[in-house]
């Protein structure tokens, strides 16, 4: 069932989240995700505005999301957005 990695952010070192998403993106399309969107205008319409970058990639299943998530490349690459680069939550969610 195709999955959504859904990602929103707050970006307080943008040098360190550029190291990130430089190399998250090769890595996302490597395990066949495919990005809707990556930090496009958007709009909150209701809850906190504490987050300030969104990111939607669609991957075939859930699984394979994971696969990319907890992959060594994948892992690598997120230590730059983990070390100082802000605050960021992640969740996968099927369609149905």
């Amino acid at each position: 069932m195709v999955t959504y990695w859904i990602a929103r952010a707050k970006i307080i070192n943008n040098k360190s989240y550029q190291k990130y998403a430089s190399k998250a993106g090769d890595i996302v399309e490597s395990y066949g995700g495919r990005f809707l969107t990556r930090g496009g205008d958007y709009q909150i319409m209701e809850g906190t505005d504490h987050f300030t970058r969104f990111v939607i990639a669609e991957f075939p299943d859930k699984q394979t999301a994971i696969n990319c998530f907890e992959s060594e490349e994948y892992k690598n690459a997120a230590s730059n957005r983990r070390n100082g680069s802000g605050d960021v939550d992640i969740v996968f969610v099927e369609s149905n």
